[in-house]
């Protein structure tokens, strides 16, 4: 066996986990979007509440996998399981498990990028000069503010959130604590809506999703989104005046 042949087989060993990722993505996506829906979730309830009041410990720890699955193969229903988190736990504890699952999911997606494409990206990205080496170490010199702004702004893609980090070399710990605290404040809207889905049944509706876009509840995100960007704005100035 070459040395040539060996290097192709390691490489695809390690973009196999991120490969699956794909797969098992583009097979949800087409099997699973009515699967997990709020449909499914109204006509499930009943049992649902059932088996919750039975087992309420192992209910907690299957939905915190279940939900993390979801976020790690970014499959369909991810907005429908923080629902069902509300709607089974109330919003407390439910927000906690909420952001548990989704923390697990996102640090899973997280190591199969790292593991795949991550290191020999960053590595190369380290090695280049000119625009794209000034970009990292933009990145580099405000990783806190960066990871807390990607996960506050309700319009960055969540798995574009986890997927960008571990291409630019952004240590695990690192990551998986911005992505706890970051999507907090969209989990405990979500989850609150969860948690009144009991009338929402009773009255035949469905539950509106645009909430977190309405005045009151994105200008305080939005603050806090200014607040993370606070920092590398005021590293900029001192920068420019060569403090």
């Amino acid at each position: 066996m070459t040395e040539t042949t060996q290097d192709r087989k390691t490489g695809f060993a390690r973009r196999l986990p991120l490969i699956l990722v794909a797969a098992v993505a583009v097979i949800g996506a087409i099997t699973l979007r009515d699967v997990i829906s709020f449909d499914a979730l109204a006509r499930n309830r009943e049992a649902l509440l059932a088996f919750r009041d039975a087992n309420y410990v192992a209910t907690a720890l299957s939905f915190v996998a279940f939900y993390a699955v979801i976020v790690a193969f970014s499959l369909p229903g991810a907005t429908i399981a923080t629902l069902t988190g509300g709607f089974l736990f109330a919003t407390f504890p439910g927000v906690l498990f909420n952001v548990a699952g989704a923390t697990l999911g996102a640090v899973g997606i997280f190591l199969a990028a790292r593991w795949g494409l991550g290191e020999r990206l960053a590595a190369r990205m380290d090695a280049s000069t000119g625009t794209v080496r000034r970009i990292k170490e933009g990145i580099d010199a405000n990783q806190w503010e960066m990871l807390l702004l990607i996960r506050l702004v309700p319009a960055v893609p969540f798995f574009v959130a986890n997927l960008v980090p571990a291409l630019v070399g952004v240590p695990l710990g690192r990551y998986a604590l911005t992505t706890f605290v970051g999507i907090i404040p969209g989990a405990l809207v979500y989850t609150s809506v969860g948690a009144g889905l009991g009338e929402v049944f009773a009255r035949g509706e469905t539950p509106d999703l645009g909430i977190i876009f309405s005045p009151n509840i994105l200008l305080p995100i939005l603050g806090l989104c200014l607040l993370a960007a606070l920092p590398m704005f005021l590293k900029a100035v001192r920068g420019k005046k060569g403090l």
